[in-house]
């Protein structure tokens, strides 16, 4: 059987509510739009699961597939988008809405009055020393917008990634192709949310809680899925 390795800087095993699980990352190619993720998944995934392994999938990876990554020099900021980018609070772990281009996005995912709405709240909720109220408010589509960065694999380096449509959809499809269960996730090194299962009956916050350290990594790792395997 092939070593199972973590990333570097990652480990292999966590412990949650005393039962402990391997996260396997799988190395991939460059995944784009002449790609699916079932495609994907059972060409470098299937043959390494076995009963009762989770396939993990990097909601950046299955966007990738479904032309949600537009070049930053298509995207034209309105103003508002330049006002409001100024008062984001820059996360070490990503560039998330405080470039220009990556609020223009989110005023057209989530709609002018969404984004005004979730900006004053933020205001308001930084007055008790309270992060975290725009992206609550303005909701998983803008939260799962990533700006390019240096650790970023070309092409996508040069691209602002717009969360999945329909991620439950993708994570059937996808474990109708492999036969195992799948989840497409948001998570870097600050936190995390489960934006699609295969099985409605799937626990989110257990998924969250195995993978809130982010064993993908979010650099140039090339590995945008992994295996979860619970240890007897």
């Amino acid at each position: 059987m092939e070593e199972l390795l973590a990333n570097e800087g990652k480990q292999l095993v966590i412990t949650v509510d005393g039962v402990s699980y391997q996260r396997i990352p799988v190395k991939t190619k460059v995944v784009g739009e002449g790609d699916t993720i079932p495609q994907v998944a059972t060409e470098y995934a299937k043959d390494l699961m076995i009963d009762g392994d989770i396939l993990f999938i990097s909601e950046k990876c299955v966007a990738c597939t479904q032309k949600r990554a537009i070049f930053m020099k298509d995207i034209k900021p309105r103003r508002l988008a330049r006002i409001l980018c100024k008062f984001v609070y820059k996360s070490p772990y990503g560039i998330g809405l405080s470039i220009p281009e990556t609020m223009e996005m989110a005023i057209r995912e989530c709609g002018t009055f969404k984004i005004l709405w979730a900006a004053f709240c933020s205001a308001i909720g930084k007055l008790f020393g309270k992060r975290g109220v725009f992206y609550n408010i303005a909701g998983p589509k803008a939260r799962s917008i990533d700006g390019p960065c240096d650790c970023t694999l070309p092409p996508y380096n040069e691209c602002v990634v717009l969360g999945p449509t329909d991620p439950d959809g993708v994570a059937r499809d996808t474990k109708a192709a492999i036969g195992h269960d799948v989840c497409i996730i948001d998570v870097n090194d600050l936190d995390g949310v489960i934006l699609g299962v295969s099985d409605p009956s799937m626990d989110k916050d257990l998924l969250v809680r195995i993978l809130k350290d982010n064993p993908l990594g979010q650099s140039r790792q090339q590995t945008p899925m992994g295996i979860i395997r619970r240890i007897s």
